[in-house]
Formats: structure tokens, C-alpha cells, sequence
């Protein structure tokens, strides 16, 4: 039973059809000439598909849906090109016209930009200069990293590199979802969820009302950018400094945020990023920002002090590089399209000229006796009761705790009551919580 048709199963079809008629034509003085132009591409179908979507949206002339489907095919059907291939040069010797590698792993042909620009311009220079195009870094592929070109030697014309696709397009083409990445080395950063809601933060009403200017950014800036045309006149994205004492917030908001809009949130902890090794700093940021770009994601720089403190002046070639670093950092973070939140324990932690940068900058404080009583009331599990003892309105009075350390004293009092096997939350407990978080803090000895 064949497969029903669709955008993807036209590929191979599309592909078989070009090179077989463009090989005939070169090799058998028979053949009637070969002209791509003169190629009809597949009827689009309407599947709802993401690659069906994606066709939609940026509907590819016949060159780019070639280079597409030269990028898709290795992932679809590995073998198709090379015995398409074998055929002909089985007669003819080797081809260099068609460019193309070989994998080294399964010995299959893996198309290179000048097997593109063979099937293309039939080896006419007009035809060619107009199909270079299609690597411009102002191209839609480069601008969407849909398309790229593998690296080569120095001197080898750029056209010998493999044609590539964004690993990430190919799953959502294929599985029409995409797998946030994990945590590693080439990506440091961790996708940030949380089963908390907006009830569950507490936050005084002037950091509140500031988060309201970030929400209504994030509804209403592509209308502002588009439909009102400012696109020209301001700078892509929104840039936001949290800061304040540990514990009050400021990650359970930036994951929020992303819940609330539907957006991935990386975390990415700059401690983490930055490199003794010269360049080393930049080459991690370029990995993040790559992969970042066009995907819609929030970007929460934790400890940005690591990265954004007071530059030095230039006393050596360390000095030098190292704001260099916070240059190149400072200039992808302008150019980022979404929403990108750093955060600090200390406003002053920040060089000035970057403060001026930031389209908001929100203060968490240390919470209020009346939000940390809420803390309380909120944190405790419905299944626990509390000793007659205990008085919440004196306890939220007496300590100045963040919410973090609220809730690590909720679980340990827990904890604790499990395993007596009751489900009283004794005040002697409390204390021993409230004590361990407060020799944590450095607030009694």
C-alpha cells in the first residue's frame, strides 16, 4: 500500500526527477537539452504539516525548493542520490561538475553547494552569478539558519561545502515537533519549567506593575513592529534587569513569563560560559545566540555580574579581551529579537553603560511581613495541620526571610513530620528550619 501524498514524500520524487533528466542531458548527446526553469514544481498540499507551514510561509521559488530538497534528501532517503548518481558515472568516470562528498560512514553521496548550482544553471556563468544568491548572507536561509554551507579550507571556493540544514528543522520537518536541546558544553543552558502559577509568587504591586510593561511587550511587539512600522526606527527585542537578594523571585518569574506566553526559557548561567582561554568566551556565546535565533525562546542570563560587571580599564592584554567579551555579548544581546532577561543580586554589580540598555529595570526586594505571612499561608500542603503553637503572623513579623528560604523551611518541617508518620507540622521543627536558613544567610552564629 503506498503512502499517501505529502509535501515530504514529494521530495524524493522532485529530486529523482531533475537529476535523472539533468544527467541525461549532459551524458547522452541524444537527450534533449536540459533547462531547470522549465521544471514544474510539486502541487503544494495543505496538510497542516510543519513543513506543509513552512512552504506557506516563506513560499521558496524553484531554486530554493531545490536547495531544500538537496538539503532534506540525505535525511529522507540516503541512498536516492547516489545510485541516481552510479548510473551515469559508472560510464563516465568521476564527475567533478557535480560536486558532491562521500560519507565516510556509509559511503552515500552528500550534496555540496555546487551540486546545487550544477542542477541550477547548467553550467551557464549568467545563470550561476544569479543563483549565488542563494548563499547571500541576506538570503532568507542564512537569516532563518534553515540553509547553510559546511566550512572549507582556506581557498577552496565556499560552493565545495556541504549543504546543510539546521539539525533542528529536519526533526521538525519529519516529527513536526523539535525537542528542546539539553544542557552541554556546546549549549550551556537548561530549559527552565515550573508548575507554579502567577498566585504563587508573591511580589510587592511597583514590581508587579513593572512586570505588566514586559507581558504587554511581549503581546503587542510585532504589531508595534510591523503594523506601525517602527521596525525602522527601534532596535529588535527587549532587554530587562532583574535585581535583588537571592530568593526572592526573579528565576520563578522570567519561568513564568514563558509559561504565561508560551515560550521556551533558557537559563544560562554566565559563571559557566566564561573562559580563561582568549576567544573561548565569544565562541560559547556564538553557539547560544546561533541556536537561539529565530526560535522564540526568553534567554534568562542568571549571575551576570560574571559577565556585565564594571568593565576594567586596559592594564594588559587579559583587561583587553575580557571587554571584548562583554562587547561582543552586549552587541548580540541588542541584536537578540525576543526577550532577554539578565539578572544580578546588586544593581550596582552593573557597568552603567549597559544599565541604559535595558528597556526595564526591576527591583525584588526582600519581602514585607504582610508577603511573607502569604509566603507562608500559600506554602504549606493542604495534608499537613499546624501545632496549636504555631503563629504565622508573629513568625512572618519576627524573621526577615525571602520566599526561597521559606519554602526550604516548609520542606524540611515536612520532611521531618513524614518521618514520624503524622502530618502535624510541630513548632519545634519550625524553629530548627528557621534557624538553618538564618546560619545559611550569615544572620546569627
Amino acid at each position: 500500500m503506498k503512502a499517501p501524498k505529502s509535501n515530504l514524500t514529494n521530495i524524493p520524487v522532485f529530486i529523482e526527477q531533475v537529476l535523472s533528466r539533468r544527467l541525461r542531458s549532459y551524458f547522452i548527446a541524444e537527450e534533449p537539452s536540459f533547462h531547470f526553469k522549465d521544471i514544474q514544481l510539486p502541487a503544494f498540499i495543505d496538510d497542516g504539516s510543519a513543513f506543509g507551514n513552512f512552504l506557506k510561509n516563506f513560499k521558496p521559488s524553484p531554486s530554493e525548493y531545490l536547495m531544500l530538497s538537496l538539503a532534506l534528501i540525505p535525511h529522507l532517503q540516503p541512498g536516492l542520490l547516489g545510485s541516481l548518481i552510479t548510473i551515469q558515472l559508472n560510464q563516465s568516470g568521476d564527475f567533478s561538475e557535480l560536486g558532491g562528498i562521500k560519507d565516510q560512514t556509509n559511503r552515500g553521496f552528500l550534496p555540496t553547494g555546487e551540486t546545487a548550482l550544477f542542477l541550477i544553471t547548467e553550467t551557464d556563468l549568467v545563470l550561476r552569478q544569479e543563483a549565488m544568491r542563494l548563499f547571500d548572507p541576506e538570503h532568507w536561509f542564512n537569516k532563518t539558519r534553515v540553509i547553510s554551507l559546511d566550512k572549507v579550507k582556506m581557498g577552496v571556493p565556499k560552493t565545495r561545502g556541504q549543504l546543510l540544514i539546521d539539525p533542528e528543522y529536519v526533526e521538525l520537518f519529519i516529527t513536526n515537533k523539535v525537542n528542546p536541546p539539553s544542557m552541554s558544553m556546546e549549549f550551556p543552558a537548561q530549559l527552565l519549567q515550573t508548575e507554579q502559577t502567577w498566585d504563587d509568587l508573591i511580589l510587592p504591586e511597583s514590581t508587579k506593575s513593572q512586570l505588566d510593561e514586559i507581558r504587554i511587550w511581549i503581546e503587542h511587539n510585532e504589531k508595534l513592529l510591523t503594523d506601525w512600522g517602527l521596525s525602522k526606527k527601534i532596535k529588535p527585542g527587549y532587554r530587562a534587569l532583574f535585581h535583588g537578594p537571592s530568593g526572592t523571585g526573579k528565576t520563578l518569574t522570567a519561568t513564568l513569563l514563558g509559561k504565561q506566553t508560551n515560550k521556551d526559557v533558557f537559563r544560562i548561567d554566565l559563571s559557566t560560559v566564561v573562559s580563561k582561554f582568549i576567544g573561548e568566551t565569544e565562541k560559547n556565546l556564538a553557539t547560544l545566540f546561533d541556536k537561539a535565533d529565530n526560535k522564540n525562546w526568553i534567554l534568562f542570563f542568571d549571575e551576570a555580574d560574571a559577565l556585565f560587571g564594571k568593565r576594567t580599564n586596559v592594564r594588559d592584554a587579559h583587561d583587553k579581551y575580557a571587554n571584548q567579551e562583554v562587547s561582543y555579548l552586549l552587541q548580540r544581546i541588542e541584536n537578540f529579537p525576543g526577550l532577554v532577561i539578565l539578572a544580578s543580586n546588586f544593581k550596582t554589580n552593573i557597568d552603567d553603560a549597559f544599565t541604559r540598555r535595558f528597556q526595564s529595570i526591576i527591583y525584588f526586594p526582600i519581602p514585607k511581613a504582610n508577603e511573607r505571612l502569604k509566603i507562608w499561608q500559600k506554602g504549606f500542603p493542604e495534608q499537613v495541620k499546624l501545632e496549636k503553637q504555631i503563629d504565622l503572623h508573629d513568625i512572618a513579623q519576627q524573621y526577615e526571610l525571602t520566599g526561597a528560604n521559606i519554602l526550604n523551611i516548609i520542606q524540611y518541617t515536612c520532611l521531618q513530620t513524614l518521618s514520624r508518620e503524622e502530618n502535624i507540622i510541630l513548632l519545634r521543627d519550625l524553629n530548627n528550619g528557621i534557624r538553618k536558613e538564618l546560619l545559611k544567610e550569615g544572620k546569627i552564629n
